[in-house]
């Protein structure tokens, strides 16, 4: 039997050093958070800092022996990296400074990562969420994937950008805020309940199809105009 690792460590393709994330909700860190990881780093002689596609730092090259203690001095959440839930929400700066865009996609990704990061689901799950449909946060290429425009929010759902890409489905348009929280909610129960353990959103709605998703669950939602469903 394998011998469990230490907590929110990844063990490296030496078999002996790990690599820890400290979550950073939607890219996100404050100055303080900074400092304990520079100097952690440089306490237990951390060979790599990485910032990941996720916007996030990953501190690889730990020995096995100082990791707990590296989470202890750091004060900061694991922030998964191969478990079944919410990995990361990404998330461009929105109309906080960015000159193009039209909604608020930082204050919405800290909201969703809030709401869903503890949620057990059957695989890992990533979300994207973009300010303005230039789509910097990826979101066509996100299990869940949220798109600014000026009418509101776009969601997709189901995309994936790994070994067998995907470009996800758009679920609804012009939503509010609000909107979106819910029916991320009733996508993730959906997704909880309907697929296989391991298998991922990209993977599920191709197995299952979206017509039967449409009929399934988003004929109930009563936010989604029934034009937008397609269905016949």
């Amino acid at each position: 039997m394998e011998e469990e690792g230490p907590r929110g460590a990844i063990l490296q393709r030496d078999k002996q050093s790990y690599a820890i994330v400290p979550r950073t909700p939607a890219g996100i860190v404050t100055p303080e958070q900074l400092e304990s990881i520079a100097k952690v780093a440089r306490r237990y002689k951390v060979p790599v800092i990485k910032m990941t596609s996720g916007q996030r730092m990953v501190l690889v090259g730990i020995k096995k022996e100082d990791v707990e203690k590296i989470w202890t001095e750091l004060e900061m959440t694991v922030g998964q990296a191969t478990a079944p839930c919410v990995h990361y929400v990404q998330a461009c700066p929105g109309t906080v400074v960015c000159k193009y865009g039209v909604q608020d996609s930082l204050a919405l990704g800290l909201e969703l990562e809030g709401l869903y990061q503890d949620m057990h689901l059957p695989a890992k799950l990533k979300m994207g969420v973009s300010g303005c449909q230039r789509c910097c946060g990826e979101s066509y290429m996100r299990d869940i994937g949220v798109l600014g425009t000026n009418k509101g929010w776009t969601v997709i759902f189901g995309g994936n950008s790994a070994g067998k890409p995907r470009i996800g489905d758009v679920i609804a348009k012009d939503l509010s805020a609000h909107e979106v929280k819910d029916l991320a909610k009733h996508l993730l129960v959906y997704y909880q309940n309907k697929a296989k353990p391991g298998e991922r959103t990209a993977r599920f709605v191709e197995r299952v199809g979206m017509e039967t998703i449409r009929s399934e669950l988003l004929s109930t939602i009563p936010y989604i105009p029934l034009a937008d469903l397609n269905l016949r």
